[in-house]
């Protein structure tokens, strides 16, 4: 339950003081739950599932986030969703995406792995191939993206990029972290 617990304050943007204050719980005592120090009784369950507004199952639903996975979209797999209009529409580029806190920026990654040091944060990331190509190295796998390629994982999973070929690759890259209290 601890995880759970965690994410879904997260996911529902409130903090340990709040959901103290809402569940009549001490704040020291939800932060041992989270971390697993404690296991919260069947009343304890209860009152933070009401002050999360949540069933109570949803607490003790085994949601591991799967660090090792992604969700990898080909320029040539995408969905393509039509509009009325002729000359214009639009692409899905996620797979079961939500809308969150994000941070878009774009990226232009170096020809070789200058660190060699993976990066890993909490949160996701959101990867789009504008031009050229980019490896992804994570660890025991390399990804090779081309241009209008989209992969999407979790950013716990440690990563790092480089730009392949002749063309300086650029990417447009969306992170959602999460804070941590």
């Amino acid at each position: 339950m601890s995880i759970r617990l965690k994410l879904l304050r997260k996911k529902l943007g409130v903090t340990l003081e709040q959901l103290a204050d809402t569940s009549g719980l001490t704040k020291s005592y939800i932060s041992k739950v989270e971390r697993g120090l404690s296991t919260p009784s069947v009343a304890a369950a209860l009152k933070l599932a009401k002050a999360l507004n949540v069933k109570v199952e949803e607490l003790f639903t085994e949601e591991k986030a799967d660090v090792d996975s992604y969700s990898l979209v080909r320029v040539s797999e995408r969905q393509s969703l039509t509009t009325d209009h002729q000359d214009s529409g639009y692409a899905v580029l996620a797979h079961q995406a939500s809308q969150r806190d994000l941070l878009p920026f774009i990226i232009y990654p170096p020809k070789e792995f200058i660190d060699r040091a993976f990066k890993e944060h909490t949160g996701e990331e959101f990867l789009f191939v504008h031009e050229g190509q980019v490896e992804v190295d994570f660890m025991s796998e390399r990804v090779l993206l081309s241009r209008g390629d989209a992969l999407h994982f979790n950013a716990q999973k440690p990563h790092r990029l480089r730009s392949v070929g002749e063309a300086q690759a650029q990417l447009l890259v969306v992170v959602r972290s999460a804070d941590e209290d």
